[in-house]
């Protein structure tokens, strides 16, 4: 495919700078760009590529004032990461063009509603009682178990998982190899120490506009329900335990694990391998960094957090200071005794 920067121009409703017919066929980051390439650029540190750049095109954001002089044909958006976005998707769109039609071999239980514009894939399993929407995509060797809701548009990718009695709510995507509604993970120890399994009788709902990356597993309720609330996205390899509760447009990202009947609240962020404890409850808009560990609840929102156990994110730093200069410290202090000894 390609566009020239008029056409590009037209669809973002941009202001153009250059040549209208400049033509590009791919995109690139602007420190790799080549002739051909759109490039977008959103943050004053990579101004200094324009100067020489090789990219055909450049969406650049309005708030950056760029003045200066590049070889590339310049669309003056708003946001230039956003209008790239909206130009990805129609990309994606093309090249990956939404399914209809029901392939075989694959299972549909009878007495199942299936509308016309529904895909589904070869070696699909679809059980009893199960809703389906309009425009869903269910890719091949996807298992949907009995009495199962899926939303209105709605895509399950190759391999995904969904346990019997879950509901998914509109717009959804979920990634290969997800796993939602598998057994919470709930024993109880006898008398001889035995450890026995308590049946996890809830379900998992997930509202609309959620998306579950691969390899993620979202367990069912004890009692009740699971829940991810409206416009969530959660990464690959995430753990979100029975009875949690993941705020509506929260981002955890990959490896996040939550212990069972923890609730995170609404806009939060949690990045990578954060991990939280089971019974506690995490305030709206919290960021929690790296590999940090939630022990206890976190009341006041908006705050930001480091740590294993998490502490506010200027405390982490402070101590994180502190704790580079122990060796030199503990010398200071056996010289000191030491002295005080004489």
């Amino acid at each position: 495919m390609t566009f020239t920067a008029q056409q590009i121009a037209q669809f973002l409703g941009g202001e153009l700078r250059g040549s209208n017919d400049a033509v590009v066929s791919d995109v690139a980051r602007i420190e790799e760009a080549r002739p051909g390439t759109l490039c977008f650029l959103g943050d004053q540190r990579f101004i200094p590529f324009l100067s020489n750049t090789q990219a055909s095109v450049v969406l650049i954001s309005r708030t950056l004032g760029f003045s200066g002089t590049t070889p590339a044909t310049l669309i003056i958006v708003d946001n230039a990461r956003a209008a790239m976005a909206s130009l990805l998707t129609l990309v994606e769109q093309t090249l990956n063009p939404r399914k209809q039609g029901i392939e075989q071999p694959c299972f549909i239980a009878s007495g199942n509603i299936v509308e016309d514009d529904v895909y589904v894939g070869a070696f699909a399993y679809i059980g009893r009682n199960v809703k389906i929407g309009r425009g869903v995509q269910i890719y091949p060797q996807c298992y949907v178990g009995d009495n199962c809701t899926i939303g209105d548009n709605t895509v399950l990718y190759a391999g995904a998982r969904v346990y019997h009695h879950c509901v998914i709510g509109r717009d959804c995507i979920i990634h290969s190899g997800c796993v939602i509604g598998a057994d919470g993970f709930g024993f109880e120890t006898d008398a001889e120490g035995v450890n026995r399994k308590v049946p996890q009788t809830g379900n998992v709902v997930i509202e609309d506009d959620v998306e579950i990356g691969a390899n993620t597993c979202i367990d069912r309720a004890m009692m009740g329900s699971t829940i991810v609330r409206r416009n969530a996205k959660l990464d690959n390899l995430v753990q979100v335990a029975h009875n949690d509760e993941v705020g509506g447009s929260t981002f955890l990202c990959a490896q996040v694990g939550i212990a069972g009947s923890t609730r995170i609240g609404s806009h939060c962020i949690l990045t990578g391998q954060v991990g939280v404890a089971g019974h506690i409850e995490v305030a709206d808009r919290t960021i929690v960094g790296a590999q940090a560990g939630v022990a206890g609840t976190i009341r006041e929102p908006g705050g930001m957090y480091q740590g294993s156990p998490a502490i506010p994110v200027g405390n982490f730093r402070r101590s994180s200071v502190a704790f580079k200069q122990l060796p030199e410290l503990q010398k200071l202090v056996y010289r000191l005794e030491k002295e005080g000894r004489r």
